[in-house]
């Protein structure tokens, strides 16, 4: 048997998007205008950042009043305090705090840098520079709305797949993650099937909607590329109703908490 072709496909006229865009419409007239048409077993992978401003997920750090937390934070790594305070808002539980480091428990459970708070293609320089992007309120909601519009054409099932970078302990570099999902898995479970030797595979699980955000923030690129969407094509996957924070270790099988 031949393996499946994995295709993806980047558009390249994805406009700026701002708070209160209609971003299922604007990706359609994207895709529509370079000439794709989701076929389904597609799977849309998003940029956060783009969910993000179109929920109106921003900040204005000067409207911020610094809390007690925020200032003994800033002491510890020297960031900004209006900063860290919105960084703090979003956070269950900080973890790390030091020099420039500053390893947060978001309020969703994940376990990442600055709980994902963000100056990165916001704003254009000298307009806002005061102005963060914060997460959506609701990744996975957010995805499930998207595919919802998605499938509107009739093509079933469509996936979904919001992407953000995260670092990682141990290794250097971001890679990108699943923060919302609607359709493919979060996580597949292989325990118990066979090796291609016939061992019972015993530990085997797959942060499958991860490696979708992985490969699809490879296309989609972190700089200035504007390219926040990506059409993967060609990946075979059961439509599930996991959910992204599937994938995040349990408090007490966590040795490095």
């Amino acid at each position: 048997m031949n393996a499946p072709t994995i295709s993806y496909i980047t558009p390249r006229t994805v406009p700026v998007i701002s708070r209160g865009d209609d971003l299922a419409a604007v990706i359609l007239e994207t895709l529509n205008r370079e000439g794709v048409v989701l076929q389904s077993g597609d799977v849309v992978a998003i940029a956060q950042k783009i969910v993000s401003k179109a929920e109106g997920c921003t900040v204005d750090l000067s409207t911020v009043t610094v809390s007690h937390e925020a200032m003994t934070l800033a002491k510890k790594t020297g960031k900004d305090e209006r900063l860290l305070e919105v960084i703090v808002r979003d956070t269950a539980k900080v973890l790390r705090a030091q020099r420039e480091v500053c390893i947060v428990e978001h309020r969703l459970g994940h376990v990442m840098a600055n709980a994902g708070v963000d100056h990165s293609n916001v704003t254009a320089p000298g307009k806002g520079d005061d102005i963060v992007l914060l997460l959506p309120e609701d990744p996975d909601a957010s995805a499930r709305g998207l595919r919802a519009r998605f499938e509107e054409g009739g093509q079933a099932p469509i996936g979904v797949v919001i992407t953000d970078s995260f670092g990682r302990p141990w290794r250097l570099g971001t890679t990108g993650v699943a923060i919302g999902i609607a359709g493919p898995a979060a996580l597949i479970d292989r325990r118990g099937e066979k090796d291609m030797f016939g061992r019972t595979l015993e530990a085997t699980e797959i942060g499958f909607s991860d490696g979708i955000a992985a490969a699809a923030v490879l296309a989609m690129g972190e700089g200035a590329e504007s390219t926040p969407v990506v059409v993967i094509r060609g990946l075979t996957w059961a439509d599930t109703s996991q959910k992204a924070a599937d994938v995040l270790r349990p408090h007490d099988k966590d040795m490095f908490r």
